[in-house]
């Protein structure tokens, strides 16, 4: 795994980690799979803000680990998790790092959802 490149943000690609002082809830289903005050929103360059979620705070026994992962050149290995409840849509739907690198250290034990393989990020 030595031929991936491993990048420090900066002012090329900016990224930045702050509390999210607002209740954040996921839900698929009809089923509340997550539920918050601790969230952290993540946001890198100029891509859509991300809410991290303590996996403390997610209900780790509605997700199934699958097989799929992607590698960020600035946060590392990431693990994929999908929602049965959700369905085809909710495959994937929930991604994790769970030995980011340094630099994103503060995101390690925390989940984040693609908004449109859920019913509702609030």
């Amino acid at each position: 795994m030595t031929d991936k490149p491993i990048k420090v943000p900066g002012p090329d690609h900016p990224i930045t980690i702050e509390a999210n002082p607002s209740r954040v809830v996921v839900t698929v289903g009809g089923k509340i799979i997550a539920d918050t005050r601790d969230a952290v929103t993540l946001r890198e360059a100029s891509y859509p803000a991300v809410q991290y979620i303590p996996r403390r705070d997610v209900d780790m026994a509605a997700l199934t680990r699958s097989e799929h992962t992607t590698y960020c050149p600035y946060k590392g290995d990431a693990s994929y998790f999908s929602i049965p409840a959700g369905g085809e849509r909710s495959l994937n739907a929930v991604w994790t790092y769970e030995t980011p690198f340094d630099a994103m250290a503060q995101i390690k034990d925390y989940v984040a959802f693609y908004p449109d393989r859920v019913d509702e990020i609030s």
